[in-house]
């Protein structure tokens, strides 16, 4: 079949070029725009309580002032406020209110209460209308306008005037995803470049993945993700852009690699261009799809997700990989199939030159040799290091972790936390409400309070009251406010709100009901939806690239050791990024979210190599070779290929180290180094080591030996091997 594509893309090697650059001009100019979500609580389901709760303060408090943004005020001295400052805040207020910026629904001046102990800080509360919350560009736009015109009125005088809440950090998180993303691609095309125009030692193969992933691959994919967004409701994440850069350009550097390598073979073997590149398709086709294809299934298993951010995400992703497989499949053959041989390898002279591969034969030897010594070594190596995911501690600070610490809504946070208690940023909410239709008590309230008071965690109940509008207008619901001692994202919040949510149901007064909101509510739903995830999702996309494996090699035993080395691969990523940054770096944990992540970009791009590696292992064993010669042929001449491209991969991910915060230096070092096992570990010693331990019963019940015989240890009565480039035997009766 894929021989058969490489021909018709060569026969219209024009028409595929038009047509790709016709339909990605088509996608992006039709594609609707697709806002990113901010609000962590718009990921979640409706069944989980903070959503519920959610729901109940909506109906019964629809205009309770709920502030997305605090103003913070200090003096430019550092000293205790005075009553003149006082009096200067709170005329500040009134000409920040009289200014009327769209979005900005109540300013409220400081008070006894929102100022700190020590005197030193004091904060204004803002509320901004829900409609602009909902998207995160609207949320931001309306933050800077609040921060550029606070400034501006607090110029010239003793006071310094600083925005925090989540508007804020929302807009701090754009800058800081806008800048990061720049480094990212930047970065991402002068490795892919330089690296690519080095290993053919040409300017034009440096271009060309970039032609092909980025200028038409990656639009093309952007334009189809919003199409997905807005037919199937999904969510966009402010993280998806940044990462989908590096999935594209790495996933069809990749894939260009697999191509440019066999097109060069086969020039080498004799072929003319257009011959070569109809071969090259024919040979490396299969693998690519059904590499393409293992990455499609992980990613797209994360529909499955109750996160809406990873229902998003993984089909996003899915598709990008999917846009960039066939753009790989036919529009880069077409573009070698048009483009003389010596100018994709211009300015090299040597290309034409079969070279001696004396590393990767040396490699190959190796494991024919000693593939047990092999397998163990290398199988050793990932044990060793899957221990370290043992001490695995996720966090939920996202905003902390993805954006530098200098920012200012990170500033007021830590001043916060300095002048306040950790939790007042951020309190929660218990809402108590009838479920007979009778008026709560009020008479009933401190009693409830005090059991709420007393678990541990807790700082702080005030009780509800008409006055405070924490009582609602039929009397059936009331709102009380639990200040807890931690910062509402640390894990230490979370456990309190497990304790919270459980005396609060079991201490609710008969006839009533009672649900817990608020940001720390909100993350423990979002752990227990990712413990959900983890029990549903990796099974199931396991299962199916396991079936894909098995489609592939026609076998029923290689899918199982493969997915095993996977497997051993995502632990080993896990505990290594454990160690270096919980062990050495002394953070107290790992953003949440980083086994998930690891699963998508190892587990599924990670497979990558182990898929042409074996796919070479059966072709090798096809020609007649016996186990271990296979083993040896497939590192001498798929080694380059596999090392090129996850040297390069891990190097694109690497970049994420340079975007200046914790959460992209934990991702950039996590996936490269999963890359770095996945090619340098697994495809290059363990998964060749095992096959040729395992020997032709690893392809069981198709055949690896000798077409027509199945057994073939190079002595089988069936055709004879095909002499290939410098005497390689090329496999008999296959394409």
């Amino acid at each position: 079949m894929f021989h058969r594509l490489g021909q018709f893309v060569v026969r219209r090697a024009w028409w595929v070029i038009i047509a790709w650059v016709i339909g990605m001009i088509a996608i992006i100019m039709t594609a609707p725009k697709v806002s990113s979500q901010a609000d962590e609580a718009s990921f979640l389901p409706k069944h989980y309580e903070s959503i519920q709760a959610a729901q109940v303060q909506e109906r019964a408090f629809p205009a309770a002032f709920t502030p997305s943004a605090l103003a913070l005020f200090e003096r430019n001295d550092g000293a205790a406020l005075t009553d003149a400052d006082q009096t200067a805040m709170v005329k500040l207020v009134h000409d920040l209110t009289a200014k009327k910026i769209d979005g900005v629904e109540t300013i409220l001046p400081p008070d006894k209460q929102s100022t700190s102990p020590d005197h030193k800080y004091a904060m204004a509360l803002i509320a901004i209308d829900k409609s602009k919350q909902q998207d995160q560009n609207q949320t931001a736009d309306v933050a800077k306008a609040i921060r550029d015109d606070g400034k501006a009125l607090a110029a010239g005088t003793d006071l310094k005037f600083q925005l925090g809440g989540p508007a804020a950090q929302a807009l701090d998180q754009k800058d800081a995803s806008g800048s990061a993303e720049g480094i990212i691609t930047m970065a991402t095309l002068l490795l892919v470049i330089v690296i690519v125009g080095i290993i053919f030692r040409s300017i034009l193969a440096g271009l060309l993945p970039i032609l092909v992933s980025l200028m038409i691959a990656l639009p093309a994919s952007m334009g189809l993700i919003n199409y997905a967004t807005k037919a199937f409701d999904l969510k966009s994440t402010p993280i998806l852009m940044a990462i989908l850069i590096v999935v594209v350009l790495g996933v069809g550097t990749d894939y260009f690699l697999f191509l440019a390598f066999r097109y060069r073979e086969r020039l080498r073997a004799g072929d003319d261009r257009k011959d070569a590149v109809a071969n090259a398709v024919g040979r490396v086709g299969e693998a690519i799809a059904s590499a393409a294809g293992a990455v499609t299934i992980a990613f797209a298993a994360l529909i499955l997700s109750s996160l809406g951010m990873f229902q998003a995400l993984g089909p996003a992703l899915a598709i990008a990989v999917v846009v960039t497989a066939l753009a790989s499949l036919t529009l880069a053959p077409a573009l070698l199939a048009v483009i003389p041989a010596r100018a994709v390898f211009w300015p090299g002279k040597k290309w034409m030159n079969e070279p001696s591969d004396a590393r990767f034969a040396a490699l190959g030897r190796v494991v024919q040799k000693r593939p047990a010594l092999a397998a163990a070594v290398s199988g050793g190596v990932l044990v060793a290091l899957s221990v370290g995911a043992l001490s695995y501690n996720g966090l939920f600070d996202m905003a902390g972790s993805s954006m530098p610490k200098d920012k200012e809504s990170m500033v007021v946070q830590d001043k916060m936390a300095t002048g306040f208690s950790a939790g007042a940023a951020d309190p929660s909410q218990v809402y108590l409400s009838s479920t007979d239709g009778k008026k709560l008590d009020p008479a009933s309230f401190p009693a409830y309070a005090d059991k709420l008071q007393q678990v541990g965690g807790v700082s702080k109940v005030f009780l509800p009251s008409a006055d405070a509008k924490s009582i609602s207008a039929d009397g059936e619901t009331a709102q009380f406010t639990v200040m807890l001692k931690d910062a509402p994202a640390s894990n230490e919040a979370i456990s309190t709100i497990t304790e919270l949510r459980t005396v609060a149901h079991g201490q609710a007064p008969a006839g009533t009901e009672a649900k817990v909101a608020g940001l720390t509510s909100v993350f423990k739903d979002i752990n227990l939806a990712m413990a959900h995830d983890y029990k549903l999702v990796f099974p199931i996309a396991g299962l199916l690239i396991l079936l894909i494996l098995a489609l592939q090699l026609r076998s029923v035993v290689a899918p199982w050791y493969l997915m095993a080395s996977v497997g051993l691969g995502f632990s080993a990523t896990l505990g290594a990024t454990t160690l270096l940054f919980q062990k050495i770096g002394n953070e107290t944990g790992l953003m949440f979210m980083m086994p998930i992540l690891i699963y998508l970009f190892v587990v599924a791009i990670g497979t990558d190599y182990n898929i042409l590696i074996i796919a070479r292992l059966r072709e090798e064993a096809r020609a007649g070779r016996s186990p271990r010669e296979a083993a040896r042929e497939a590192l001498r001449h798929g080694g380059p290929t596999v090392a090129a491209a996850g040297f390069i991969l891990a190097a694109s991910f690497g970049t994420f180290m340079l975007a200046g915060n914790t959460f992209m230096m934990e991702f950039g070092f996590a996936m490269a180094f999963g890359i770095v096992l996945a090619a340098f570990v697994m495809a290059m010693f363990f998964t060749p080591a095992l096959t040729a331990l395992i020997g032709n019963r690893a392809w069981w019940p198709g055949h690896g030996g000798t077409p027509g015989h199945g057994h073939g240890q190079g002595h089988g009565t069936g055709p004879a091997p095909v002499a290939g480039a410098h005497g390689v035997p090329e496999p008999a009766g296959r394409y």
